[in-house]
């Protein structure tokens, strides 16, 4: 049988979700091929979304009109604003998920998504002709054609478990492996590597003493990811159907491991893969098993565990911080030495998996690959780790294969054979994506990569709240954002703009405020003051000016969680201008070298100029623009300098 579309997505997780959901609504006639539709968007590790750095990612997969912050509303059974005690661009929302309601809404929302259709088979090669992908071929024997292929396998290919010295070829527990596909990409001369990762052990509610643990509970259900939150008029968008809106919230529990648990876990380091030479790839600095913790920190007694519910309808519980692949047998006897698992029952092990990657710097930043056109990777395929850094990348694909495939048609499939695109790419300025893409194709990997704050220049502008201000234009304008979407922005944008207007145009006297700037021992004022003069100021919020200037109640409102959002957004504004505005004039200094285009312009190798360094890196990488140059390690100013000079600047 042989089929026809637009762009084909191969692998259902979250980038493969977010990449078909974009290429669709774009347009494109998209096929998204999985082995299992009943696990699309499965959380294989940890059922939560978000985090530091992360959960900024997922507020701009929104903004751009992704769906990862729409199912994570819908599907939360906690919420947490983390790093709320420090300034605004480390705020990062973070929610706990119903794991089973997750995957049922993405698949509901991908059954509704106009363009797309789900082909529930395996991939195992590539069609191409003349380093063009053309399309791929199923285990069981089905042709899809199409100009652009999104590979997003996750951790499929050549996938290998590993559980004390047994070894059991898949991609996830209870699911087979990808086993020919990375043979029919390294054909094309694309080169692939191992990684690793690996998941803790599946608890019984029912066999835990909570009394000997610590609750964490969440914090008040608001909305924290979709910008869209009740405004949407799609049924199953809403924040209303969502089970947190129905209170069904559910507590996390915190405790710490025991030095018996210590000897009983140091006792079966012998037959661990990570020690005994079975596994030699590089696993997740930032995630690490409970043994790599033993040997890194030999002198701790304790590491803390956070026990956290896998949904509201099961006695499932994920232990997070206790990731192993220690025999089963080890990891039962030393989770008994924890008093609150004293009588613990599993539903099954840790395990470690080994998985292949490519090497992103084989990438545009358009996620095509520089070697056979039209093939795009998105996800853990690009050495990365996470499922916001894997929503992220899949949108910004599936995005850039709905153009590449416009592009295919327009220029009748076979003439304009060496035409240029316009690709969809994001600055490192406008938004984590593109520092996180920017980092992959310009660095490369050697380890799993995890988004933090820290490789973030440009914090302060890449805020969690701001997203839609930065992203939801753009993103209309290449026809993924929808209208709706875009006039809850220009909604949002006026209110903030009027608010700011009141709050420059508003003075208050000291008689008024004095009293109550002593009580909290901020200076008190010697004559009439604007309102946003006195909001610049130390110690003084916006809902603590709305508590006590009576005025202030009819221009900002606190009754709404969008409202509470948009009056944040104006705070934040008129506290950190001085700092927003230093961030931006950086930005426009590093813009002028990405403006200087630098491909197909030099052979590096006869610049003898440069280092020794410098020319094999940026000969291997071939940057695109002057500013991603810079940023390759090992290419240093006077490198730059060098190349200024020979474009005659």
């Amino acid at each position: 049988m042989k089929l026809y579309y637009d762009v084909i997505v191969v692998g259902g997780g979250h980038a493969g979700c977010e990449a078909a959901h974009a290429a669709a609504l774009m347009g494109a006639k998209t096929c998204l091929v999985t082995m299992d539709m009943n696990k699309i968007a499965q959380m294989s590790c940890n059922p939560a979304v978000g985090g530091i750095a992360k959960g900024q990612i997922v507020r701009e997969v929104d903004a751009l009109g992704g769906g990862m912050g729409i199912v994570t509303d819908m599907t939360a059974i906690q919420f947490r604003m983390l790093n709320k005690s420090k300034g605004p661009a480390m705020w990062s929302p973070r929610a706990q998920c119903d794991r089973g309601k997750f995957i049922w809404q993405w698949r509901t929302m991908l059954d509704n998504t106009p363009n797309l259709d789900i082909w529930q088979d395996q991939v195992e090669e590539l069609i191409s002709e003349d380093l063009r992908v053309t399309g791929v071929k199923t285990i069981w024997g089905c042709e899809l054609y199409a100009p652009a292929v999104v590979i997003t396998a996750g951790t499929f290919l050549n996938g290998l478990m590993h559980i004390g010295r047994k070894m059991v070829p898949g991609g996830r527990c209870a699911e087979p492996a990808a086993l020919h596909l990375t043979e029919s990409i390294n054909a094309l001369g694309i080169t692939s590597q191992r990684m690793k990762t690996g998941t803790p052990v599946r608890i019984d509610r029912r066999s835990v003493h909570f009394e000997d643990a610590t609750i964490q509970p969440g914090e008040e259900v608001t909305s924290l990811f979709s910008y869209m939150g009740s405004n949407s008029n799609s049924s199953f968008f809403t924040l209303h159907s969502s089970l947190a809106a129905q209170g069904r919230t559910l507590p996390c529990w915190t405790f710490n491991t025991t030095p018996e648990c210590h000897e009983i876990l140091r006792s079966g380091l012998a037959d661990s893969p990570l020690y005994n030479g079975q596994i030699q790839s590089i696993g997740p600095r930032y995630c690490p098993s409970i043994e790599t913790k033993l040997v890194t920190f030999p002198d701790r007694d304790t590491h803390p565990l956070f026990l956290e519910p896998e949904g509201t309808d099961t006695n499932e519980m994920y232990l997070n911080g206790f990731s192993s692949s220690l025999p089963m047998d080890v990891q039962l006897e030393a989770l008994k030495k924890i008093p609150a698992l004293r009588d613990v029952k599993i539903y099954r092990p840790g395990y470690a998996i080994e998985y292949d990657f490519f090497d992103p710097t084989q990438l545009n930043h358009s996620l095509e690959s520089k070697l056979c056109h039209g093939l795009f990777f998105a996800g853990q395929v690009n050495g990365t780790t996470g499922y916001e850094e894997a929503a992220g990348q899949g949108l910004m694909a599936g995005v850039n294969a709905a153009l590449y495939a416009g592009h295919r048609a327009a220029a009748g499939n076979m003439a304009n054979e060496g035409g240029e695109y316009a690709p969809f790419v994001l600055r490192r300025d406008e938004a984590y994506i593109g520092v996180l893409i920017d980092d992959l194709v310009t660095k490369g990997v050697d380890e799993p990569y995890r988004m933090f704050t820290s490789r973030a220049e440009y914090r302060i502008l890449l805020r969690q709240d701001n997203a839609d201000a930065r992203l939801t234009e753009k993103s209309h304008k290449i026809g993924l954002a929808t209208t709706e979407r875009l006039k809850v922005w220009k909604e949002k944008e006026q209110k903030i703009n009027d608010i700011i207007d009141f709050c420059r145009n508003s003075k208050i006297k000291p008689a008024f405020i004095n009293d109550e700037l002593e009580k909290i021992g901020n200076t008190t004022l010697s004559g009439s003051t604007r309102i946003y003069d006195l909001l610049a100021r130390p110690g003084i919020t916006m809902e603590w000016l709305v508590n006590n200037i009576s005025f202030m109640k009819k221009a900002v409102s606190y009754s709404t969680a969008q409202d509470k959002e948009i009056a944040e957004a104006v705070e934040t504004l008129i506290k950190y201008s001085g700092y927003i505005e230093r961030e931006r004039n950086e930005a426009e200094k590093m813009h002028r070298l990405e403006d200087i285009h630098i491909r197909g312009h030099f052979n590096y190798d006869d610049i003898q100029s440069l280092s020794t360094e410098a020319r094999q890196k940026l000969t291997k990488i071939n940057p695109e623009t002057l500013a991603q140059a810079s940023r390759i390690p090992g290419v240093s100013p006077s490198d730059i300098n060098v190349l200024l000079v020979l474009m005659g600047r």
